[in-house]
């Protein structure tokens, strides 16, 4: 199999408030939208996707219908400090506070509308510990 290309899609209540979250903190533009469907997308040289998608809609098979859970993005960014201070004062909630973690991340943790946590990243040297545990083409910092 090849995959031509690989986004999460949310099932969420309010597609609309959902996509209007990611575009305004996020940055994401709109390439589809209908009342029950919006495929973002980030302008840029990298392809990055998130689809939002009406979680009651009848293409979900009756069984898996509702609302996303037991989901975490990550959004790896240059600068973490500056999205969070950002975020901060457009009073997005910090869930987890900014921090450095031994494993090569200095991130915080946010959510949007819905609950869905969102780490926001920027990779950092990890300690000597992590780093043996990194291949050398992911080591990060």
């Amino acid at each position: 199999m090849q995959i031509a290309q690989f986004y999460p899609v949310l099932m969420v209540e309010d597609v609309p408030a959902t996509a209007a979250f990611y575009q305004h903190h996020f940055g994401f533009e709109a390439a589809f939208e209908s009342d029950w469907y919006v495929h973002l997308t980030m302008p840029g040289a990298v392809p990055v996707n998130l689809a939002i998608l009406d979680g009651r809609h009848d293409t979900i098979p009756a069984m898996a219908r509702g609302k996303v859970t037991g989901m975490l993005l990550n959004f790896e960014v240059a600068d973490v400090d500056a999205v969070h201070e950002t975020l901060s004062a457009a009073g997005l909630p910090i869930l987890l506070p900014l921090r450095d973690e031994d494993f090569g991340q200095r991130h915080f943790i946010t959510a949007d509308p819905n609950g869905v946590l969102i780490d926001v990243i920027t990779p950092i040297a990890p300690s000597a510990d992590y780093a043996a545990q990194y291949t050398a083409e992911a080591l990060p910092g």
